[in-house]
């Protein structure tokens, strides 16, 4: 029997190949392969021929007898059968779904991935967070999810690069320094001198002790020194956005975090990038001057009023720099942008996508593509948290770092869809019980390891496991979950949503815990223990690989 990796897919293309022969003028028909909610009504369901029957005037039923009619063999499929008005339901072999456990053993990291993307270019952004502070909350589950909705791209056969922008120019940087500079001279936030937009933070101390020490600091993209001078603004300017930079870059890489790409709001100024896209802006006859201000007349582009680009006072408005940094985003060959950013920039999507179709350039409408996330609410012993000792007037990612592990934080900061409001429990998130999805999934993969450990022989000779004795109901269930993987990563990829992979992870351990309260792997038939530990072993496999794309380590013991 030829061993399927995912038996979806493999369905899909045989329905493509009776299509052509039943209905070949509609053969660019989507067709919609799904598992049915029912057990009873097999392992998948097609609905192609309740499709079909308004082009083709005639009975899904009957459409539904021909589709089968024409089906090529596969020895996958054990029974056929039409449903109602023309559903189409299969039923996989019990041998089929048993051969699932070689293909994830020979498969081994690589199992699940497949080839959507066909190796094109693809760039996310995430993060993107100012240099004004720490890393709070909200930009933690931008990371989470990001950066797993990277891994999952990758996964699905993506050419992804992972970038960072961030807007070291503007009204924030100007607060940022005027506040380092106050500290350098020794004036605190309690100080009535104090400006209204300083930040307040502890960490800004931190920035102005290390400016007067005359530090050097070091980020992925920043290098600089200290001036020790409290007058010099440009240096306290660019020693500040050096040194935060470097306090975050730390905070990712401790929640496993890294990028590809940095890129600079004040570079698309230097480079001339900014005056270049307003003047292919007015060169493309959708801008206006009105009360003494440049106008995009973003209406032309669905846009329910048209907006400044250029102030009265000489002044870009913030968008207008995010069109030429996704104009040069589009130059760089990025056949997808997504940008995953906070619910707070909603109402830049139509802006930036205005601006980059009245370029004129052959950018497509829906370009770039935008993930936005909601707030998170942090509890601790039943109580929100608002601050930080190190922030002042957030939670800081760090400090859930610090808190739960980072293991813990990035599972629960992605395990959401991002749309919905987050309720980000410490204690729960710290407990070694079933209530924690976290521990769960990671005891799960160790309690097969341990029996792994105990048994003592070699893995790869698992691979020679006779698999048809897996057949028992634990067992089919197992089964059925790990043929399920590869169809989670398409699904998440496509939706743009790892919670998924959160969601198939906790069930799969669900499933495993089930099969080993309820069963002994190592019994005195070896024949049975061999297919029983391939089985788990597969079940590991696919914890492991489900948690890389996460982030998560794979403990083999707790």
């Amino acid at each position: 029997m030829s061993v399927v990796l995912n038996f979806k897919s493999h369905i899909s293309e045989l329905f493509s190949l009776a299509l052509r022969q039943v209905a070949p003028d509609h053969a660019d028909v989507a067709i919609l392969i799904e598992r049915p909610k029912l057990a009873s009504h097999g392992d998948y369901a097609c609905n192609l021929a309740m499709q079909l029957a308004k082009p083709l005037r005639k009975s899904p039923r009957e459409i539904a007898q021909a589709l089968i009619a024409a089906l090529p063999k596969s020895d996958v499929i054990g029974k056929i059968e039409i449903a109602g008005a023309g559903f189409i339901n299969l039923v996989l072999t019990e041998a089929a779904k048993q051969q699932i456990v070689h293909a994830v053993l020979h498969a081994g990291a690589g199992y699940g991935h497949i080839h959507l993307g066909m190796g094109r270019k693809l760039q996310v952004e995430f993060v993107s967070a100012n240099p004004t502070g720490p890393l709070h909350v909200g930009h933690g589950r931008g990371a989470a999810v990001g950066d797993c909705l990277c891994n999952v791209l990758h996964a699905a056969g993506w050419n992804v690069t992972r970038e960072f922008y961030y807007n070291d120019a503007g009204v924030q940087i100007d607060n940022l320094m005027r506040s380092v500079q106050l500290r350098c001279k020794g004036i605190t936030p309690q100080d009535s001198s104090w400006p209204e937009d300083g930040y307040r933070g502890d960490y800004i101390a931190d920035v102005a002790r290390a400016y007067m020490d005359r530090e050097t600091v070091e980020a992925d993209d920043q290098h600089f020194t200290g001036e020790g001078d409290p007058d010099d603004e440009g240096a306290i300017r660019r020693f500040a956005v050096a040194y935060l930079r470097r306090e975050q870059d730390l905070d990712l890489r401790a929640f496993n975090v890294e990028f590809d790409v940095f890129s600079l709001e004040s570079q698309l100024y230097r480079d001339g990038h900014v005056e270049n896209v307003v003047q292919q802006l007015i060169a493309s006859g959708h801008t206006y001057e009105q009360d003494n201000a440049l106008w995009l007349r973003t209406t032309d582009f669905g846009d329910d009023k048209d907006r400044v680009m250029k102030k009265s006072d000489g002044g870009y408005t913030y968008f207008v720099p995010d069109v030429a940094y996704h104009l040069e985003k589009w130059k760089r060959g990025f056949v997808r942008v997504i940008n995953e950013q906070g619910a707070d920039h909603h109402s830049t999507i139509t802006r930036v996508r205005a601006g980059l179709q009245a370029l004129n350039v052959g950018i497509p409408k829906g370009w770039p593509e935008y993930v936005l996330h909601q707030m998170v609410t942090v509890l601790k012993n039943g109580e929100e948290v608002k601050i930080s000792k190190r922030a002042g007037s957030y939670v800081t990612l760090r400090d859930l770092i610090d808190e739960v592990g980072c293991d813990a934080t990035r599972y629960f900061l992605a395990a959401r869809h991002p749309d919905s409001q987050l309720i980000f429990d410490i204690d729960l998130a710290k407990s070694k019980s079933n209530d924690n999805p976290v521990y769960y999934i990671q005891y799960a993969h160790a309690r097969i390891s341990t029996v792994l450990e105990i048994w003592g022989g070699e893995r790869l000779s698992l691979i020679n496991a006779d698999v048809s004795l897996l057949n028992g109901e634990y067992e089919i269930a197992l089964l059925q979950h790990l043929i399920d993987y590869p169809q989670v990563i398409e699904n998440a990829a496509m939706d743009l949503a790892p919670h998924h992979v959160a969601f198939y992870l906790k069930e799969l351990a669900a499933a495993f815990h089930s099969y080993y309260n309820a069963s002994r792997f190592l019994v005195d038939d070896e024949a049975t223990k061999c297919a029983r530990l391939a089985l788990i072993a597969a079940a590991a496999q696919v914890m492991k690989n489900g948690l890389a794309l996460l982030g998560i380590s794979a403990p083999e013991k707790m």
